[in-house]
């Protein structure tokens, strides 16, 4: 779910807002309520008896989970500084004027 949300938001939040700051703190706040709904939906089916997200084991750490989550939103904010830096290039104009003269 996490991955999805990453698809779909980041890159067009650093595409659309002028300011990365605002972007950025977009994106936290999306993947913020998707990864707590995300991790309420394994956690339900943990405790159903799947181990699929999470060790059975209540006692070890889920790295693996963590490990995950957290690379999805590092690709995230690279997204959003990829795009960003697009857009600021498409939006900037030569400043050298232009010789309509040598056309001729």
């Amino acid at each position: 779910m996490v991955a999805i949300i990453t698809v779909l938001f980041a890159f067009p939040l650093g595409y659309f807002l002028r300011n990365r700051t605002s972007a950025y703190l977009a994106y936290v706040a999306i993947y913020a309520y998707s990864f707590t709904f995300q991790t309420l939906y394994l956690l339900r089916s943990w405790i159903g008896g799947s181990g699929e997200a999470f060790p059975r084991d209540a006692e070890k750490l889920p790295l693996g989970y963590l490990a995950v989550t957290a690379g999805i939103y590092a690709v995230g904010f690279v997204l959003i500084t990829v795009a960003h830096r697009l857009a600021t290039k498409r939006r900037t104009r030569p400043t050298a004027p232009v010789d309509l003269d040598a056309a001729r």
